[in-house]
């Protein structure tokens, strides 16, 4: 469960910010994402050696 403190005084508009900040750094709507839809170990195999091709490329332009 998210708790977010709210201070007297303080704005709720922050107070919002500071709960949407807290839930997204959860991945609740990440994982409710990834589970809409089935994927194939194949596939999910495949998208990981492409990532990280992407990623030892953009390495590569770093060096």
């Amino acid at each position: 469960m998210i708790v977010v403190p709210v201070k007297e005084g303080e704005n709720i508009e922050r107070a919002l910010k500071k709960f949407k900040r807290k839930f997204e750094r959860t991945g609740i709507v990440k994982e409710l994402r990834r589970r809409q839809q089935y994927d194939k170990p194949s596939v999910r195999n495949r998208f990981k050696r492409e990532r990280a091709i992407y990623v030892q490329q953009l390495k590569d332009l770093e060096d």
